[in-house]
């Protein structure tokens, strides 16, 4: 089986290192193509060196631009690559830009598709992000979903045939990578003194950085908490700070840049709670056992929810909702075991000989 994965934003690198491990550790032929979506080091480079994952065969160097110049680029790039790779899957992963792109080029060359991280919803028209995993998910083939809430998501668009109930490829990383890191110190920056005694944050998401009255008073409501809190700061927060005139870098703020995955594990798994606007990362500190307050009004995750393990809330109740009690232990697994990338691989295999099935079919149909 020959399988095209196309990635180009962080999150995707981890999603796309257990799944490139399983595809070669069952003999498959595998091509990653890296779009450049991301191409700052930081948050590209040092992914599949840390994690192992094979260098990408093609990387566009894309990079960035407004959403229909860079969707639009990386639509043309990648419509020459699958013609020359003629794969039996073209491989996607979540909701980014790269994603879209890759469904309009493969479904425009009648190239099988399947998308990884299917079926989640977060009922924001305004999120582009929304877009881009419901326009995929009704282009594909094969629905390869993390989660139960995903598959019915998916069973009410009428596309239940098409769906896989696989688990989540990042628990596979985030199991491993959190029982290895375990065993190292923790590196904490000047003036917070022990694990457990900090928060982590990371903010990105247009609705919390565009708007620069909405980004100083996330600044402020940070910079005014009790405990020290870390910030992750992605370059486009940087950016957009810097065009604000608003220093990030005060009051409990400790900027540091953006961390390695292993670190960020490290650095979350010690932390007493984190603050977010990713959908990654509140899933993380769900199976971290890290309580989560998200600055959105909605989240794709809702198992997150469960127990109090992560709340929504907006600046003004950024305070309060740190400081919540600590939610009960729960035994909840909503992202599987671990062992969701051989349930991929099995799934693109069984799809594969189903399609080769209706294909020799007298009575079968091309898809148009």
């Amino acid at each position: 089986m020959r399988v095209v994965s196309v990635v180009g934003a962080r999150p995707q690198f981890v999603k796309l290192a257990p799944v490139a491990a399983a595809l070669t550790a069952a003999g498959h032929d595998h091509t990653v193509v890296h779009t450049g979506q991301h191409y700052d080091p930081r948050l590209s480079d040092v992914f599949f060196t840390e994690l192992g994952i094979p260098a990408p065969a093609v990387s566009l160097g894309i990079g960035s631009g407004t959403h229909g110049r860079q969707t639009a680029a990386m639509l043309a790039a990648l419509e020459d690559v699958l013609v020359a790779e003629a794969p039996d899957w073209v491989l996607l992963y979540g909701d980014t830009n790269s994603t879209l792109a890759g469904a309009l080029a493969a479904v425009k060359r009648h190239l099988p598709l399947a998308h990884l991280e299917a079926g989640l919803r977060s009922r924001n028209r305004r999120m582009p992000e929304e877009h881009n995993r419901v326009l995929t998910d009704h282009a594909a083939d094969l629905l390869l979903a993390p989660t139960a809430l995903a598959v019915a998501n998916l069973a009410r668009e009428g596309l239940a045939d098409r769906t896989r109930l696989v688990g989540d490829v990042m628990a596979d990383v985030l199991l491993r990578v959190r029982d290895e890191v375990a065993r190292e110190p923790v590196a904490l920056p000047a003036g917070v003194p022990e694990p457990g005694a900090y928060l982590v944050a990371t903010l990105h998401r247009a609705e919390n950085t565009d708007d620069p009255v909405r980004l100083r008073a996330v600044a402020d409501a940070l910079a005014g908490l009790a405990s020290p809190v870390l910030l992750l700061v992605h370059p486009r927060l940087a950016a957009r700070a810097a065009e604000a005139g608003i220093d990030l870098a005060r009051g409990a703020v400790r900027a540091l840049p953006p961390q390695p995955y292993r670190a960020t594990v490290q650095l979350l798994a010690g932390a007493r709670g984190l603050v977010t606007d990713s959908g990654g990362l509140q899933k993380e500190a769900f199976l971290l056992h890290v309580p989560c307050t998200t600055l959105r009004s909605e989240t794709e995750w809702p198992e997150t929810l469960a127990g109090g393990w992560n709340v929504l809330a907006d600046p003004p109740g950024l305070a309060g909702a740190v400081t919540r009690p600590p939610p009960a232990p729960t035994p909840a697994a909503p992202y599987g075991d671990g062992r969701a990338a051989e349930a991929v691989v099995a799934a693109l295999a069984a799809g594969q000989t189903e399609s080769r099935a209706t294909a020799s079919s007298p009575t079968s149909t091309n898809r148009v």
